[in-house]
């Protein structure tokens, strides 16, 4: 007999277009239901509570009294719980966040009993192609979802393994109709066969064994009681199949052996909607996110490390507290922003107060190692931490506070350090030490920004003295008319776009930083465009500018601004209402091949979307980008885009895409990449392909709407008005353009792009105290350091989660195997481990000259546990 799981579940979106403490009443309510139905009847086998460990925060945090019965029902096998701590999206988070989810989730199914371990994501839009490698590191082979699978990715059987391409696999069992089609099973025998008759027939075609399941809850829904009446009617209209009450562990258990494998992220948007342009919605939220999460991995962390090293505490508690803050928004709904304005400034105040939270902590941190610096001289200090693996001679910027008019740099030698003056201000002394206004000194500081050059050691710090002066030094910035370096001369154009020439390849690029519009009809899960309407590119900004330069970098301030429609209505008169201005701040190194720009949007009109273009003059037929720990290759057009309607697409299969950090074009010639800290949506366009655009901003006012032009028929969500997603007021963005010879892999690039080097300046004043920590450190420290072929890039460098050593994560983006290998420099290196990505040991790796090497497969991540 064929058999059909019905599944018992309760899907828990956090917040959506209700609000975080709304779904916990509800939560407090639909847990007692839960808590009298596993405790009282035998016969109802398990229940799953949505595969995140959130839920229980949420509800612990009202009702601590029911922690035990939790744990009795857990421990049971009556209640499954985790492994993730909230049901994160898969396409627009970074790899480090993935694995914390899981890592901070398992440890709080730990305190109950034993997790679910299988990889349960039945509403995310999307499945990124790495997935099966970040389940397989902890220990999971089995993975449930929904959205993004289609017979073009080489089955359409709803049973099969997924390979990511370094070797990792997993064995699916697909949702084709979602987690909610046994939601309130009517009773009813009629009504029960109508719905059954519907939906059978579909799950029989997917299945390879002749077992099917029915999920059977849905959004915030409580048990479903009447279950066993609803069963029992089943078994009578469908004598020839089994019903049972089941669990996934036991559909899983039903699967044949022999199943089709197939590979590739999965982002078809045939049969279910994966909402391709959802990367670019509330870009505020999304701007954020990106900007904390490398905060959190590629400057706290490490620097952290840097201290533990030195003996000062790792502090595990209040990191993790960052990361839960921020893993809260990480939920599909919550950073794809398709949510009510309430929720998003739920959302946007969750990110202040883990920004804030990462920035103190880091500052911390860095004043811990300064303030214990073994030193005789007197002399205010000011250290330069390097968070990378490799040594860097690179451009240092800091800022000196002190109460003397001049003052030189010297290094631990007694050598002079030359330095740039980029601007200087005064500081009312109450500012520096509220004490020091209390006893009468109101005698101004001085703040200098400054900038030098210097190489400071991997993965440590270098400190230099701050030594009093006579004579002022001016700032050193002086006025151009085009921005001349080794690599680059660069001049500003009337419409706000620059005109760069390469000068190792002779090549000139016109135009770059064109500012395209369009009007968006659609809403918060999809960019529409206006039916008929084409693109404006504004060909006739209004600009002015200036250039000024000294021997380190050039900087471009430029102020654009474009006329358009300030909403739907006069989009629809053409008429050019409101003025959207973008002031562009530009960074050019005299040293290095890349171009920073960072930009503040001033955003008043709505129902648009703003996308800056960077031409690259390469007509390509794929773009690469970063996804979690490795790179993919990307069409620039989707062949369904001319079959899609007559397929009967939910969408069309338009080809924006994410990255996490950078997207690039290359050819045998050069590559040109745009590399981000803040947005992260991308579309490859032009006549040749040969440009690529970078979404600004979008601008719409429902949660969700029916019958987009390029999403028919129903709304996604619901119809809500959500004016806050206008986007109007101020936005910032952040990213960087590399032009470079040959086929460059951007990712190393990217890394020092969103890595800069810290600095902290020591002097005898203080708002808030610290005790002396009685520890002494030196002038100049390196803990590691890496050599490879150049494309491996750091994941992470954090203390291990359950033990005293260190744990160092590559991973490895190329299209060919790479090799590496890790020197420890601060003490002898005792042992040294591969491991799993939940840290638990693998094999022991052998250790020759204080260091251990490493193979990494392409677009594979490897973790090493060091000893300390």
């Amino acid at each position: 007999m064929k058999k059909v799981h019905i599944i018992p579940h309760m899907h828990w979106d956090r917040e959506w277009y209700f609000s975080t403490e709304e779904s916990r009443i509800l939560l407090v309510n639909n847990m007692e239901g839960i808590f009298e139905m596993l405790e009282n009847n035998p016969d109802y086998p398990a229940f799953l509570l949505d595969g995140q460990t959130a839920i229980l925060e949420d509800y612990l945090a009202a009702k601590p009294e029911n922690r035990n019965r939790i744990t009795t029902l857990v421990q049971k096998g009556k209640l499954f719980i985790g492994p993730w701590y909230t049901q994160t999206d898969e396409m627009i988070v970074g790899a480090e966040s993935i694995v914390r989810n899981l890592l901070y989730g398992l440890k709080d199914c730990a305190a109950f009993g034993q997790a679910m371990m299988i990889g349960y994501l039945p509403d995310s839009f999307g499945q990124s192609s790495q997935m099966p490698q970040l389940l397989n590191g902890f220990d999971m082979k089995h993975f449930i979802f929904w959205r993004g699978a289609s017979e073009r990715h080489g089955t359409d059987k709803t049973e099969f393994y997924w390979e990511s391409d370094e070797g990792s696999k997993v064995l699916v069992q697909l949702l084709p109709l979602g987690y909610a089609i046994g939601k309130y099973l009517p009773e009813n025998k009629v009504a029960l066969r109508e719905r059954m008759d519907k939906y059978l027939p579909i799950l029989d075609k997917g299945s390879t064994n002749g077992s099917v399941i029915l999920p059977n809850g849905h959004d915030q829904m409580p048990i479903q009681k009447n279950i066993f009446q609803v069963i029992e009617n089943l078994k009578e209209i469908y004598p020839d199949r089994q019903f049972l009450l089941s669990s996934y562990q036991d559909s899983f258990a039903d699967l044949a052996q022999h199943l089709p494998t197939i590979k590739g992220e999965l982002l078809d948007g045939k049969y279910m909607r994966v909402h391709r342009s959802i990367y670019s919605s509330r870009m505020d939220i999304k701007a954020a996110n990106t900007r904390i999460e490398n905060k959190l991995v590629d400057i706290l962390e490490p620097l952290a490390a840097i201290a533990y090293s030195l003996g000062f505490e790792y502090h595990h508690g209040l990191i993790e507290l960052i990361w839960k803050e921020i893993l809260k928004n990480h939920a599909h709904d919550s950073i794809g922003c398709c949510c009510s304005d309430k929720v998003h400034a739920e959302i946007k105040n969750r990110f202040l107060l883990a920004e804030e939270k990462t920035d103190r902590l880091i500052e911390f941190y860095k004043r811990k190692i300064t303030d214990s610096i073994d030193t005789d001289r007197e002399e205010d200090l000011l250290t330069a931490f390097n968070l990378l693996p490799y040594s860097r001679h690179d451009t240092v910027n800091a800022v000196i506070t002190t109460i003397h008019r001049s003052f030189i740099l010297e290094d631990a030698d007694g050598y002079e350090v030359p330095f740039e003056m980029i601007a200087k201000e005064m500081v009312d002394p109450g500012l520096i030490d509220r004490q020091l206004v209390h006893y009468g000194n109101y005698e101004p500081f001085w703040r200098y920004h400054i900038q030098f050059k210097s190489t400071i050691p991997s993965m440590g710090y270098k400190t230099f003295f701050v030594v009093p002066m006579d004579k002022e030094k001016e700032v050193s910035f002086v006025e151009k008319d085009t921005v001349e370096t080794p690599f680059y001369r660069i001049t500003v154009n009337l419409n706000g776009t620059l005109t760069i020439y390469d000068k190792s390849m002779d090549r000139t690029f016109c135009n770059v930083l064109l500012l395209e519009t369009s009007g968006d009809d659609g809403d918060e899960y999809d960019y529409s465009p206006v039916f008929a309407e084409e693109p404006v590119v504004h060909h006739h900004a209004v600009t002015s500018y200036a250039i000024s330069q000294n021997d380190l970098e050039a900087r471009i301030d430029m102020k654009v601004k474009i006329a358009v429609p300030k909403d739907a209505e006069d989009r629809k008169k053409h008429i050019n209402s409101s003025l959207t201005e973008i002031t562009w701040k530009i960074i050019i190194p005299t040293d290095q091949q890349i171009i920073k720009v960072s930009g503040e949007i001033n955003n008043q009109a709505k129902d648009y979307r703003l996308r800056t273009l960077i031409p690259t003059k390469i007509a390509a037929a794929f773009s690469v980008a970063d996804n979690q720990f490795g790179s993919i290759k990307r069409g620039v057009s989707d062949p369904a885009m001319h079959s899609w309607e007559e397929e009967d697409w939910d969408e069309r299969p338009d080809a924006i895409y994410p990255m996490l950090s950078y997207v690039s074009l290359y050819d045998k010639h050069y590559t040109v990449s745009a590399i981000t800290n803040s947005i992260r949506e991308y579309e490859i366009i032009g006549d040749h392909f040969d440009t690529i655009a970078l979404t600004l901003l979008r601008s719409v006012g429902y949660l969700g709407k029916e019958n987009l032009v390029r999403r028919p028929g129903r709304p996604s969500g619901i119809k809500l008005p959500t004016p806050d997603s206008q986007m109007q007021g101020i936005l910032n963005v952040e990213f960087a353009i590399s032009i470079s010879k040959g086929t460059q892999y951007t990712a190393r690039i990217s890394k020092e792009f969103r890595t800069p080097i810290e600095t902290y300046n020591k002097i005898p004043y203080h708002a808030m105290k610290l005790n002396s920590s009685h520890k002494q450190t030196p002038l100049c420290f390196s803990l590691l350091q890496e050599k490879g072929t150049g494309t491996e890039v750091l994941s992470t460098l954090k203390k291990a989660e359950n033990c005293d050593g260190f744990i160092v994560r590559m991973y490895n983006p190329a299209a060919t195997e790479g090799e590496i290998s890790v020197s420890f420099n601060a003490a002898s290196l005792k042992q040294a481990w591969l491991c799993q990505l939940n840290e638990n040991i693998e094999s022991l790796l052998p250790i020759y000259d204080n260091s251990f090497s490493l193979s990494i497969r392409s677009n594979q991540a490897k973790t090493v546990l060091i000893e300390k």
